[in-house]
């Protein structure tokens, strides 16, 4: 859990150490970002515990061990009983760690499991967000005694073995129960399972100037109303319903229409001026009997959908929720991409695509077109080539692709990157704006900028959610919001509604939900 007024720019390791090089370029002494990176230590670890704590400073041999002998004197001058241990001998550190390990006058314990005994309160300061290999030897025994303790841990900059960058441990890892980062979060402290091992994260000011970020030019952020407020549209007292856009999504078969009910009442309730379901003839009946505010249009699938969207004031289209997964579905996506309209593509419209759409991920998949008419005997064969070609035909059409994990897989087959980089892969290969979604969802543009969602509540696991999101996002592409800054900014509102919940949720709660979360966004935007 991190501080939601943290700024929104997130730094890799090695944008971080740029920063502390353009710092020290501007005249910031790098002996003075340790000391006040070493006494910010100290300050949170009096918030952790009293003043009658013993506490364990765990030491590294680089410049998070220099934190930690900062934070460790600062603590003995403010009366605390305080135990060092270093990891190597106080000879070997260098630079600026080894001065302030020279003013370090208590004994100085070897790291390992033994250490870990008569305390209160552990500042983990053994190894720095950079870090890229598994840690072994008493350095990983003394990880796992730590954690075997169950007493209360303060990570310095990210638990020791967590790589700040991907998220993902990179062998044994510090469960710390607070940790404090410098100057700007990293991926790593909102990527899952590092968000987790983080727990609270408090960010310090160290003095680091906020214009060298100007020269980093950080592409990845935390998401957040500071992002793409600026980019959505608000009402005006001119507005009426033609001016706020007409969103249609596409039903599936009479079997299987609720999916696409749900995306139309998030795409209502979100603000689009009208919403039109696209229906098969055979579930106009079942899709009616629910209806009210949102509009029907029946059709024959999959080619009469062109004439649905020939009204071109219906700048909107979602497809995939319900949809069936096959040919028909195929060629209703490649109809909407010609449209022109901006469109959003969800679930079956993404496995249609999939190369082999029999996955092994839990989902239970029947790859036909439920209920649908096939495409005709020459359609080629459904993969993700034929609809990243169909969506690069019109690069200024907005596209957002929204696959949970497995459907991320059938499109993109990708296993070894981080989530962060596969996003960001994916977009730039399928020219869409993609929402991988989950707990830590990274919303990802194919200009490379990516925003990781950390406002999700874990009852957001449940049946439609998603396809709530996906009306959500269709919603304002209707209204005129950039793919980025629009999909971003649902997947903000879907969060911030569920948190109005509690336990308990089902996905129509989100909907009704919304207003709520729109007049929470409201009172940060005033």
């Amino acid at each position: 859990m991190s501080d939601v007024t943290a700024p929104i720019e997130l730094l890799t390791t090695k944008e971080m150490a740029e920063a502390d090089r353009l710092a020290v370029v501007a005249c910031v002494s790098s002996l003075e970002l340790m000391a006040r990176a070493g006494e910010a230590v100290a300050d949170v670890a009096g918030t952790m515990v009293g003043i009658s704590a013993r506490i364990l400073v765990l030491a590294g041999p680089g410049n998070n061990g220099g934190d930690a002998f900062v934070a460790a004197r600062r603590l003995v001058e403010r009366g605390y009983r305080v135990r060092l241990a270093l990891l190597g001998e106080r000879g070997t550190l260098k630079g600026d760690a080894a001065h302030f390990a020279a003013l370090w006058s208590d004994a100085i314990e070897p790291i390992g499991p033994t250490c870990i005994r008569d305390c209160d309160l552990i500042i983990d300061g053994l190894f720095g967000a950079g870090i890229s290999r598994p840690i072994e030897g008493a350095a990983a025994e003394t990880l796992h005694a730590v954690n075997a303790s169950g007493l209360p841990v303060l990570a310095i900059d990210v638990p020791s073995g967590l790589d700040g960058t991907t998220g993902a441990p990179t062998g044994p890892a510090v469960q710390a129960t607070q940790s404090i980062t410098f100057f700007r979060r990293k991926p790593g402290h909102i990527l899952l399972p590092g968000r987790a091992l983080c727990g609270i994260v408090t960010l310090a000011d160290i003095g680091i100037p906020s214009s060298v970020l100007d020269q980093i030019a950080p592409r990845t952020f935390a998401n957040g109303p500071e992002l793409w407020r600026a980019a959505i549209p608000t009402l005006t007292s001119e507005a009426h319903k033609y001016t706020r856009g007409h969103a249609v999504v596409v039903s599936g078969p009479a079997e299987s229409t609720g999916a696409a009910r749900l995306g139309a009442r998030g795409a209502l309730r979100i603000g689009a001026g009208l919403v039109t379901v696209a229906t098969p003839r055979a579930a106009f009946p079942v899709n009616a009997a629910h209806l009210t505010a949102i509009m029907l249009k029946p059709f024959n699938v999959p080619e009469g959908l062109a004439g649905v969207l020939a009204d071109k004031r219906k700048n909107a289209v979602l497809i995939g929720p319900g949809s069936g997964v096959g040919l028909a579905t195929c060629r209703m996506v490649e109809i909407a991409l010609a449209s022109g309209a901006a469109i959003v593509l969800d679930a079956d419209a993404l496995t249609s695509f999939a190369a082999r759409p029999d996955f092994p991920d839990g989902d239970d998949i029947d790859p036909t077109p439920l209920g649908f008419l096939p495409g005709p005997s020459a359609d080629p064969e459904p993969g993700p080539e034929r609809l990243f070609t169909a969506i690069k035909a019109n690069a200024a059409r907005p596209v957002v692709l929204t696959p949970h994990d497995g459907e991320f897989r059938r499109l993109f087959g990708r296993h070894d990157a981080s989530r962060l980089e596969r996003a960001r892969q994916a977009a730039s290969e399928s020219g869409a704006v993609i929402v991988l979604k989950g707990a830590d969802t990274c919303i990802a543009a194919p200009d490379g900028r990516v925003a990781i969602n950390e406002n999700a509540p874990p009852w957001l696991a449940t049946a439609g959610s998603g396809d709530v999101l996906a009306g959500f996002i269709t919603g304002l592409l209707a209204q005129g919001a950039p793919p980025f800054e629009g999909a971003a900014t649902a997947v903000w509102l879907h969060g911030a509604a569920a948190m109005q919940a509690g336990g308990g949720l089902i996905a129509e709660d989100l909907p009704e939900l919304l207003p709520r979360a729109l007049s929470t966004l409201y009172r940060l935007q005033s």
